[in-house]
C-alpha cells in the first residue's frame, strides 16, 4: 500500500491538498483526528492532567484542546511534555489503522501530518512526502479564517519546523501561493502522473 504523506505549516494548504487526493479515490488519515482521538483515552487525559493540570479539563471531565494548547505551546520544553505523552499513543493508533486499510486491500492512503518533523518515526514508511508551503501572511491570514485566534496560530507557528526543513525532507513541493482551485488542480495532475508510473 502506498503512503503519501501531506505535510505543511498551520494554513498552508495541506487539507486541499488532501481533498485532492481522496477525491482520486485515496484512502486518508488525518493525524491531528489520530490525536484529537488519543486525548479521550483515560490512561492519556490521567497523564495530561498530572502534567498540565486539572484546568485543562471541561465541566464534563474531557480535556478543553484550546486551554490544553494554550499551556502546551508556551514554550518548546512544554510542547515536548505534549509530544511525550501523546505521540506513542498517536503512533500506536496510527499503526493500527494502517493494518487495518492493508488488510482491505487497500493500494494507497493519503496522511495529513500537520506537526511533521525531520526523523519522526511515523513517517519512516512514506513512499511519497508532500510539502506544501505558502507564505507566511497568507496563512496566518487563513488559520484566522478558519476560527484560530491569531496569537495562538503565531504561536503555534513558531513551534513548528520552517519550510526550508519542509522542502528537504520531502520528495515533492507544492507552492499554495495562488488560489486552492489551483492548488487541487496542481496536486490531482501530479498524482494522476505518479499513479500511472508507479
Amino acid at each position: 500500500m502506498k503512503q503519501l504523506f501531506i505535510i505543511g505549516g498551520m494554513g498552508a494548504g495541506k487539507s486541499s491538498a488532501t481533498k485532492a487526493l481522496v477525491d482520486q479515490g485515496l484512502a486518508h488519515i488525518d493525524l491531528d483526528k489520530v490525536g484529537h482521538d488519543v486525548l479521550t483515552w483515560d490512561i492519556v487525559r490521567g497523564e495530561l492532567v498530572d502534567a498540565f493540570g486539572d484546568d485543562i479539563l471541561g465541566d464534563d471531565g474531557q480535556i478543553v484542546r484550546s486551554r490544553l494548547a494554550e499551556k502546551a505551546f508556551q514554550n518548546p520544553a512544554e510542547t515536548r511534555k505534549l509530544n511525550r505523552i501523546t505521540m506513542p499513543r498517536i503512533e500506536e493508533s496510527f499503526m493500527d489503522r494502517i493494518d487495518e486499510l492493508e488488510a482491505s486491500g487497500t493500494e494507497a492512503v493519503v496522511v495529513e501530518f500537520s506537526v511533521f518533523k525531520n526523523r519522526v518515526s511515523l513517517a519512516n514508511s512514506a513512499d511519497v512526502v508532500i510539502a506544501i508551503l505558502a507564505p507566511m501572511d497568507a496563512r496566518i491570514e487563513r488559520a484566522v479564517a478558519s476560527g484560530f485566534d491569531e496569537e495562538d496560530v503565531r504561536r503555534r507557528i513558531a513551534r513548528q519546523i520552517t519550510d526550508a526543513d519542509r522542502v528537504e525532507a520531502a520528495d515533492v513541493v507544492f507552492n499554495n501561493d495562488s488560489t486552492k482551485e489551483a492548488l487541487y488542480s496542481d496536486v490531482k495532475a501530479w498524482w494522476k502522473e505518479y499513479s500511472s508510473a508507479n
